[in-house]
């Protein structure tokens, strides 16, 4: 078996993951990653994509910002009473208008068309959101590695993962300097590798600690994997 990752789809069709998975080799008895972030700002907002993901034995997803974001919006797909209405306080619009301001307009849009087609989708859609893990740590090729969405914010050695708060692996932007758990290559995702190195645009990133694979695809960038077992690169 090996273990795949790739991250920060943002949108993307899933014909276009299954493409990439098809040229890397990716067989039934492989598993994949995604390090958070398949929805908002393109395509129809990840949400097909989604129910992609949850017919799938062999993928698992990690939670990342943007579904953060949503999960907190989710009042809005709730039944509209005059109890709903009243509960709409100025910190869920809050909560709202930052979400649409950080591309979940998209989402939103299909997943209302999705609800009127099948409203029981939209629960199902957020009951496996709320599932998702914030990290894992697995073993591949010899090697251990922590994957996280966005790093680990506040790092201090001797703190249990256990012991941050959920926004701690899913904001903060890394240095390149910044090392994590002793002999553990922490991969992750939420920054564009190209923030780190303008050559890098597109690619992913290695840094002496740690791996950023998202390569950008909310830019336009084809969508990249990487195989942790010997650490091989595909790209669409």
């Amino acid at each position: 078996m090996a273990i795949y990752v790739t991250s920060d789809l943002h949108g993307l069709a899933p014909e276009k993951l299954t493409a990439l998975l098809d040229k890397a080799g990716f067989g039934e008895d492989d598993w994949l990653y995604i390090l958070g972030d398949v929805i908002d700002r393109t395509g129809d907002g990840g949400v097909a994509m989604l129910l992609w993901l949850m017919e799938q034995p062999n993928v698992q997803l990690l939670r990342g910002n943007h579904e953060e974001m949503l999960l907190s919006c989710a009042f809005v797909f709730e039944e509209i009473t005059e109890d709903s209405v009243e509960a709409l306080n100025p910190d869920k619009m809050d909560l709202l208008n930052q979400y649409i301001a950080n591309g979940g307009d998209v989402t939103l849009k299909h997943l209302h068309q999705l609800k009127k087609r099948d409203p029981e989708r939209i629960a199902d859609i957020l009951d496996y959101l709320w599932d998702t893990e914030l990290y894992e740590a697995v073993e591949a090729g010899g090697q251990t590695f922590l994957l996280v969405h966005a790093g680990i914010e506040g790092f201090t050695p001797g703190r249990k993962l256990s012991q941050y708060p959920p926004e701690a692996f899913l904001w903060p932007r890394p240095d390149v300097e910044d090392a994590y758990f002793p002999n553990v290559i922490t991969v992750f995702g939420h920054t564009p590798t190209i923030f780190y190195d303008y050559a890098a645009k597109g690619r992913i990133y290695h840094a002496p600690h740690w791996i950023d694979i998202d390569v950008g695809v909310q830019g336009g960038c084809p969508p990249a994997l990487l195989r942790l077992d010997d650490l091989a690169e595909f790209y669409l």
